[in-house]
């Protein structure tokens, strides 16, 4: 294989490691809340952040694309 392959080759590694790095990161924030979660004020604290996170994004988004339709 030649240089161009082997270029290619790591280059296609790099979304993987990406994604990895990503998960293991949502992974070690998120781990000590869900390992809390029987406690109640824990669990709402924990499904209003993720409400906020999706609505936050979905605005985000939306500015972005410039789109005004709701």
């Amino acid at each position: 294989m030649g240089f161009m392959g082997e270029f290619f080759s790591n280059v296609a590694r790099y979304p993987k490691y990406l994604i990895t790095i990503i998960v293991g990161g949502i992974v070690a924030l998120l781990g000590p809340l869900f390992k809390n979660i029987s406690n109640p004020v824990t669990a709402v604290a924990l499904i209003s952040s993720i409400i906020s996170a999706i609505i936050t994004i979905f605005f985000v988004l939306q500015a972005m694309t410039n789109s005004n339709q709701l």
